[in-house]
């Protein structure tokens, strides 16, 4: 039994009917562990912020939200309120099991992986409207990133203290958590976990969330390599485009010269007057880039490494 304190992290909106048995169930699940439960709601309009107020304990701490941030922002709050050492972050539809928490806790233990990421074993959702999707997703986002999770919309995770501090949470990124913790270096394993029907209150997932995963699966692409040098994206598109603009403007001139012909109304010295132009924006936009990067970083006082530990040699007797 793991004596570290647990922060169990749920953001929730208008689950009036699950409260109860959410608060139940952590309660059970965690009996004999010291443990405490961040509660956020996401601007609720039904009774979840009444209810809540009645059932909690002193484990319990309330976040309410001044209005709806999106489960992103709302999770980011809760982690920001944490105090354990390792921090569990599920939904609070009760789609998520918290008796998975102590096997979780133990892998962490046992194995010394950073992350524990939830896997939904027989999951309880419609096929066309929430599995498809959902595949097809994963797919695209596991190859593009070679984060190889396979069930990246589990909320249901178990981190860290300090690589839940520094995910950077925001928009809709909570479902690219796994990537924002591989940047930081974490080690990562999936494992199984039970998942159940939704019995009370309605879905907050639409299937125009997959235009959303598509846009941030771009950002995603951006932070995990160019986040810290956009000049090597910016500058080098930037760089391609000039050239081939110069060699495009250059072969013309050769051709009016050549078989005195007009070129003056040629779509193709549009063509390479744009690419030359755009070249020159794009390696101006890469300067811009770097000097915002550099800003973010300095006036924060923040690096762009995190060190794992220091290693202090033994003294000779």
């Amino acid at each position: 039994m793991s004596n570290m304190k647990i922060s169990v992290v749920v953001p929730v909106m208008n689950e009036e009917d699950n409260i109860k048995p959410l608060f139940d169930k952590i309660k059970e699940a965690l009996a004999g562990h010291n443990f405490e439960a961040v509660i956020v709601d996401d601007g609720s309009t039904d009774r979840t912020v009444e209810i809540m107020q009645q059932e909690a304990d002193e484990r319990f701490r309330i976040v309410v939200l001044n209005k709806n941030y999106g489960q992103s922002n709302a999770m980011s709050a809760g982690i920001a309120q944490a105090e354990g050492d390792y921090i569990v972050t599920m939904d609070g539809d009760l789609q998520n099991d918290p008796s998975d928490i102590p096997m979780m806790i133990e892998k962490l233990e046992s194995e010394g992986w950073d992350l524990v990421h939830g896997r939904r074993a027989n999951r309880q959702d419609g096929m066309f409207l929430r599995k498809i999707p959902s595949k097809i997703a994963n797919w695209i986002i596991r190859n593009s990133t070679d984060v190889h999770i396979s069930d990246y919309g589990c909320t249901l995770k178990l981190f860290k203290k300090d690589i839940a501090k520094n995910l950077g949470l925001y928009g809709e990124l909570h479902r690219f958590i796994p990537v924002l913790a591989k940047i930081q270096g974490a080690s990562i394993v999936e494992i199984d976990v039970k998942h159940h029907a939704r019995i009370h209150g309605t879905s907050k997932y639409g299937i125009n969330r997959t235009f959303k995963v598509m846009s941030d699966l771009l950002l995603m692409l951006f932070f995990q390599k160019y986040v810290q040098k956009p000049m090597h994206l910016f500058g080098t598109m930037g760089i391609i485009s000039f050239i081939i603009g110069l060699l495009v403007g250059l072969a013309l001139t050769i051709y009016k010269f050549a078989a005195g012909v007009d070129i003056g109304g040629r779509p193709m010295l549009i063509f390479a007057v744009g690419l030359v132009l755009g070249g020159i924006q794009l390696i101006s936009f890469g300067f811009i880039a770097e000097l915002i990067m550099r800003t973010y970083y300095e006036s924060q006082g923040k690096t762009v490494f995190r060190v794992k530990e220091v290693i202090v040699g033994k003294q000779e007797a």
